[in-house]
C-alpha cells in the first residue's frame, strides 16, 4: 500500500481563521470604543470620524481576506486528500493485476497442466491486461480533459450496432450470462457524432453498473428519441445505489462515494469525470439519480439531436 502523505488536519486552517477573525473583530471594537470616546472630548471631531470610518473598512477588509484564506486552504487540504486517496488507488490497481499475471506466469511453467487448466489461467491472464489496460486509458483520459478539450472526430454511426458491441464484450469480460444486460431502443438511430468518445462514457457506465451491482447484476439499457430530437441513453442497474446527499458530488474528479460498499470495490474515482466531460465535449448532459443506498443508480445521458433516424425497421426491444 503506498504511503500516506502526513496531511495536517482541515480543522487547523479553520481554527487558525476563526481565532484571526475573532482577535481583529475585537480589536475593531476596541478602537472604535477608543475613538468614540475620543470624539466626545475633542474639539476637531471631524478628523476622529474619518479615522473611524478607515479603520472599520480596513478591518472589514482584512477580516473578508481571512475568510476567504481560510475557505481556500480547506479546499485545497481536501483536493490534497482526494490526490492522495487516488494515488493509494492507483497503486492498488497496478499491483493487483500484475500480481495476478505473475501467478498465472509461474503456475502455467508448472508441468503437468491440463489444456482446460492452461486456458483457464490464459484467459485470466488475458482478462487482466484488460483490466490495465482499461485503467491505464482512464487515467490518460482524465489527464488531457483537466486540461485541453479534445478535438471531436465526427462520423455516421448505429447508436444500436455500438451499444450492442459493449454489451456483447462486457458481457465477455465479466463472463456474465445475456440475460444480466438488456437493451430497448425504441427506434433505431443514427449518430453524426464522435463514436469513439461516446463508446468510452457508454463502456464506463456498464463497467460502473457491473463493478457496483450487489450479488445478481440486472442492468437495462434504453435509447430514444426526445422532443427536440434530443438522444436520450438511460444506463439503470439494480446495485448498491449512491446516498441522495453525495450524488451530486460523483462526477467530481478523484471522487469517491463514502461508503464502506464502495470502498471495497476497485477505483480511482476517474471514471465519472472523464464520463461527463466527454459527454459536455459532444455537446450533452449526464444526471445520475438513485433513491439511496441499496436502491440502484440511474444514469441518464442527453445528447443533442444530430443524427437521423435508420431507414431499417424499428427495433421496439432488444436483449443482449
Amino acid at each position: 500500500m503506498a504511503r500516506r502523505r502526513n496531511l495536517r488536519s482541515i480543522s487547523v486552517p479553520i481554527t487558525l481563521g476563526a481565532v484571526t477573525v475573532f482577535l481583529s473583530a475585537a480589536l475593531l471594537v476596541g478602537w472604535s470604543i477608543l475613538l468614540a470616546n475620543n470624539i466626545a472630548t475633542s474639539e476637531n471631531i471631524s478628523i476622529d470620524v474619518w479615522l473611524l470610518i478607515l479603520g472599520a473598512v480596513s478591518f472589514l477588509v482584512i477580516i473578508t481576506v481571512l475568510v476567504l484564506f481560510s475557505i481556500f486552504l480547506a479546499r485545497e487540504i481536501l483536493e490534497v486528500r482526494r490526490q492522495d486517496s487516488f494515488i493509494d488507488s492507483v497503486t492498488h490497481e497496478l499491483r493487483s493485476p500484475l500480481a495476478s499475471l505473475r501467478l498465472c506466469l509461474e503456475t502455467r511453467e508448472r508441468p503437468g497442466l491440463t489444456p482446460e487448466q492452461d486456458a483457464r489461467l490464459h484467459q485470466m491472464m488475458k482478462d487482466d491486461v484488460d483490466r490495465l489496460s482499461s485503467f491505464i486509458d482512464d487515467v490518460l483520459q482524465a489527464s488531457r480533459l483537466a486540461h485541453d478539450k479534445p478535438a471531436m472526430n465526427t462520423e455516421e454511426f448505429s447508436l444500436e450496432s455500438l451499444i450492442q458491441s459493449i454489451v456483447e464484450s462486457s458481457l465477455a469480460r465479466y463472463h456474465l450470462a445475456p440475460e444480466c444486460i438488456t437493451v430497448s431502443i425504441e427506434e433505431p438511430i443514427v449518430l453524426h457524432s464522435d463514436r469513439a468518445a461516446l463508446e468510452i462514457v457508454l463502456r464506463n457506465l456498464v463497467d460502473n453498473a457491473i463493478k457496483y451491482s450487489s450479488n445478481e447484476t440486472e442492468i437495462h439499457i434504453r435509447a430514444y428519441r426526445k422532443p427536440k430530437k434530443q438522444i436520450r441513453i438511460e444506463v439503470k442497474d439494480s446495485g448498491i445505489g449512491i446516498d441522495p446527499q453525495q450524488i451530486h458530488r460523483v462526477f467530481d474528479r478523484f471522487y469517491r462515494v463514502k461508503d464502506e460498499t464502495v470502498r471495497k470495490r476497485r477505483g480511482t474515482g476517474l471514471g465519472l469525470f472523464v464520463v461527463k466531460a466527454l459527454v459536455r465535449n459532444l455537446g450533452g448532459d449526464i444526471v445520475a439519480r438513485s433513491d439511496g443506498p441499496g436502491k440502484g443508480t440511474e444514469m441518464i445521458i442527453d445528447l443533442p439531436g444530430n443524427g437521423r433516424l435508420s431507414t431499417k425497421a424499428p427495433r421496439k426491444k432488444g436483449a443482449a
